[in-house]
């Protein structure tokens, strides 16, 4: 394991002078050591952080170090003078405490706190020694137990004797000397009662500290951490110029061995362990990323070994390493373990009721369906799970003997609280592309008649088959088609080229088939869509030629039962297109490299890192579970959607043809889109295609006021292009996100350049944008509209019944029963109730969720400027939610407000926890 490597403290003992100079401001020092709170703790208020054992905790107020004028004075003795300085530890104490309580490291941890040797303080000099240009000997001093109380927190102090002349404090080295890990969420240092008791300065720090106890000299049990004072690295005091540069090498780590769970290291690596290939053959997935077949963002190293049967793929065995500042806190972890538990149950028990278990059970009727929210059904013994324990097997070691009445529900969600049948409507279908859970799919009709960008050679005619004639039937003849695109009033949802090139390798898997697909709108004279058209198709091949069919709305009763299993279809292309793209690859996948270079390349003390280090908290984490559960071979995402094992080979595609940095800043995705042109005099420079276009309203006054906090933030530390151009920290993580993290795209032309303090706010204000906003509006909704899942099938299992050749049989059953031919597309029981229990696991907001603008993550300086900006931007926050609170009642808006419509509330940026449907948290955190 790789641990901090610091620089052998020298300790010279200083003793005291009852003629000693104030050389500090003084006051009490606070420093917290505890574990990490009980989900009760949690609830009355305390704050919640990384989840683990022990915290070590100090008050965040920054402070200014500063230096006395008085030269040393001396006593009779002729000793130098000192200052008290104070500092206070408190330990939390939790269940896992209690438990560990018998474990045989507790009675040695007994006897070190006896003796005062478990928590070993260093202080810091921000000033070389003046002879030896050296750094200075640091002041140290063993934290002692004062104090327990009735709630376990536990109360250490320590006592620093600091010399004249030793300068301004810029740092604090802490040695854990227990058997276990500790939280050092922040410490005070004060001044002790003779100087005044004042408070010299605060570490905020919110980061784990290993044992020293068993390690060896490459892992010491040892962290530094600086001051709250923020530098730029031209600016870096010389005592800790040294500490900073160890402290980057240190997270960087030497890229060799395997990742330990208690590590704190950043490295990058392809996407080689989606499959399972050891196990069997079947579950072999390709390499993702460092090839131009599959170019894909990296994730973090884990340096698990290789496969046994294929060296370039590395092994599933073990756990899925995170370094460990980036895990779920306590509270989060138990929260998503009980509802994960929870969900996984609800998937399990309408199976189990059946009278028999088939993977593949279609739902007999829609009155079952209405079930699973209607009744509650019995919690079933984990011995009759079958099959379903492979599904999330970590979880189900966690069943049974809760309180409660015995029975499970699903929660019924929100869109069928207010229109029970909407799914069946044409408008609400169209409505959703606007203001629903994937509202970066639909895009402007430029150009007609609609042409593939495929070679017809290998897919078939480039040419769809929606013609004028049929689009101006279903337009009434108001206007000609030409004359619809010149007033921008025709768009589609287009998942024809990126779903055609796999029709044929889908179809070779059981269960599920594909076809590409366009769906063209109309925009009505009250500002609503009408579904005019969908076109089905499958390209040629060898055995067959093109297929297509262009599918309308109609009054005739077998046509109107084909036009629902066509948006059926069309709606699981939605599920995918929104799951593989909208969501994993552009948030979660595309943000985990910035993360990585961020620790890799900023300073904790670099103003940037501290800017968005809230914007990356739980990424890494969820993204490893995803990696384990639902993305992998096998996995949820494979088990339940259209794409099945070719669905990140999909997401490699989308990569590689759609995905640009420039193009992730909204109002960029808009204009890309053909849904805004730029308008200097149009409110946020943008007139947008549709006026009202819920998602784009307001995540235009979020994207707004994010920029407006960014730019003010930077501006207070990057006065002039020299200073962004010149900071070799901020250049070397840029590069890092271009050439590694994103390597696969390194040439690419259109990557920004950080060169003037413009140009560092936008890129800034993307990643923000990206982290919290576009994930909140593709995450938080997903039980709301797929939770009944007629409303948004993660996969159609069978053909158009008319697609040529007809299969006789097929269509005989479609003409008996169309009921159950389009029961039969949609998933199956196993398949609908499991992606509904992941959906609610994945729309939940934890207890401990941490919002945009939210008092957890106000900075941790006193900068009065960042202070004051930092307050606008919440305060501006508030603001926008009434704005939308009061667009949701407006009745002249009628994508957001009408009889059964759902409101839009997924851009507000609070929220409580639970399944809410609104709330912007500060990071892509489940």
């Amino acid at each position: 394991m790789l641990r901090p490597q610091l620089k052998p403290s020298s300790f010279s003992h200083t003793a005291t002078s009852s003629s000693s100079t104030q050389l500090f401001p003084s006051s009490p020092c606070t420093s917290l050591v505890r574990q990490p709170s009980s989900i009760a703790g949690a609830a009355a208020g305390r704050t919640r952080r990384a989840p683990g054992v022990n915290v070590v905790r100090c008050a965040s107020e920054a402070a200014s170090s500063r230096r006395s004028d008085s030269s040393s004075a001396s006593s009779s003795s002729g000793m130098a003078a000192v200052v008290r300085v104070k500092a206070v530890a408190t330990f939390k104490v939790t269940v896992g405490g209690l438990l560990s309580s018998l474990k045989p490291s507790n009675a040695i941890n007994g006897v070190k706190e006896l003796i005062g040797r478990s928590l070993f303080l260093e202080l810091v000099s921000s000033e070389l020694d003046a002879k030896t240009g050296k750094e200075k000997a640091t002041v140290p001093s063993y934290a002692h137990k004062v104090d327990d109380d009735d709630h376990g927190v536990v109360t250490y102090e320590a006592d620093f004797d600091v010399p004249a002349g030793f300068g301004p404090i810029g740092a604090v080295v802490v040695t854990n000397h227990l058997h276990q890990e500790m939280l050092l969420e922040d410490v005070n240092l004060t001044a002790g009662a003779a100087a005044g008791n004042s408070t010299l300065l605060s570490i905020r720090c919110n980061s784990w500290v290993q044992p020293k106890s068993g390690k060896d000299d490459a892992t010491p049990g040892q962290r530094v951490f600086f001051a709250n004072k923020t530098y730029l690295p031209g600016q870096t005091p010389a005592g800790l110029k040294g500490y900073r540069e160890r402290g980057l090498q240190e997270k960087r780590g030497n890229g060799t061995g395997r990742r330990e769970d208690d590590d704190s290291v950043y490295d990058y690596d392809v996407y080689n362990d989606l499959g399972d290939v050891d196990s069997n053959s079947e579950n072999a997935r390709p390499v993702l990323g460092g090839s131009k077949q599959f170019p894909y963002p990296r994730r973090c190293r884990t340096g698990r070994p290789p496969s046994k049967k294929d060296p370039k793929l590395e092994t599933r065995s073990g756990g899925v390493y995170v370094p460990r500042d980036e895990k779920f806190s306590e509270v989060k972890n138990a929260q998503f373990s009980i509802k994960t538990v929870t969900s996984v149950l609800h998937a399990a028990v309408p199976v189990l009721q059946s009278a028999f278990i088939d993977r593949n059970q279609a739902f007999p009727s829609f009155f079952v369906i209405d079930k699973l929210f209607e009744d509650g059904v019995a919690l079933p013994s984990v011995e009759k799970l079958g099959f379903l324990k492979s599904i999330v097997p970590r979880v189900l070691e966690l069943l049974r003997d809760g309180p409660g009445d015995g029975l499970l529900h699903f929660d019924t969600p929100a869109n069928v609280q207010k229109d029970k049948f909407a799914w069946l409507r044409d408008e609400e279908f169209a409505r959703e592309t606007l203001a629903g859970v994937n509202p970066y799919a639909i895009e402007l009709v430029r150009e007609f008649p609609l042409k593939s960008k495929l070679d017809p050679a290998v897919y078939g005619p480039a040419e769809s088959a929606i013609t004028a004639d049929v689009l101006e039937a279903q337009m009434r003849r108001v206007m000609t088609v030409a004359e619809a695109i010149k007033q921008k009033r025709l768009f589609m949802l287009d998942f024809h080229d990126l779903f055609l090139p796999y029709v044929h390798k889908i179809r070779t898997l059981d269960h599920t088939t594909m076809y590409g697909s366009r769906t063209v709108f109309f925009l009505t004279s009250d500002g609503t869509l009408r579904l005019l058209a969908i076109e089905l198709t499958r390209p040629a091949s060898p055995s067959q030629p093109q297929w297509r069919q262009v599918f309308t709305p109609s009054t005739d009763t077998t046509e109107s039962w084909l036009w629902r299993m066509a948006k059926s279809h069309v709606r699981a292309h939605d599920a995918g297109h929104h799951e593989l793209i909208t969501h994993w690859l552009r948030t979660h996948c595309a943000v985990e490299p910035y993360i990585i270079a961020a620790n890799r390349q900023l300073s904790e003390m670099h103003p940037i890192y501290q800017l968005m280090r809230p914007h990356f908290r739980y990424t890494m984490a969820i993204n490893a579970l995803a990696r384990s559960r639902l993305i992998s071979a096998g996995g949820v995402i494979e088990s339940s959607f259209s794409p099945q094992k070719y669905s990140m080979e999909l997401s490699s595609v989308a990569y590689d043809k759609l995905w640009r940095f420039d193009m992730e800043a909204l109002p960029a995705d808009l204009v890309r889109r053909g849904m805004a042109e730029e308008d200097p005099t149009a409110e946020h420079g943008l007139r947008l295609a549709i006026k009202d276009y819920p998602f784009a309203n307001d995540g235009l006054l979020i994207w707004d006021a994010i920029k407006s906090w960014v730019q003010a933030y930077v501006a207070r530390f990057y006065p002039d292009a020299g200073s962004v151009a010149g900071d070799t920290e901020l250049q070397a993580f840029w590069t890092e996100v271009r050439t590694k993290g994103h390597g696969d795209k390194k040439d690419e032309p259109w990557w920004p350049k950080l060169d003037t303090p413009e140009s560092l706010a936008y890129t800034l204000t993307t990643i923000i944008w990206v982290a919290a906003a576009h994930h909140a509006a593709v995450n938080f909704g997903q039980y709301d509209f797929g939770g009944y899942f007629p409303n948004r099938p993660s996969i159609a299992r069978t053909k158009m019944p008319v697609e040529e050749p007809v299969d006789a049989a097929a269509m005989a059953k479609f003409l008996d029963n169309p009921d159950q031919a389009l029961r039969d597309c949609f998933p199956s029981q196993v398949q609908a109730t499991v992606v509904m229990a992941v959906l609610d696991v994945l729309s939940t907001h934890s207890q401990d969720e941490e919002y945009l603008g939210g008092p957890e993550t106000r900075p941790w300086n006193n900068d009065a400027a960042v202070q004051a900006a930092y307050a606008g931007f919440t305060a501006r926050l508030k603001e926008i939610e009434g704005v939308i609170d009061g667009r949701n009642k407006d009745r002249s808006l009628k994508n957001r407000c009408g009889a059964g419509i759902l409101p839009y509330q997924l851009m507000k940026p609070f929220s409580g926890e639970g399944v809410t449907g609104m709330g912007i948290p500060n990071s892509t955190s489940i």
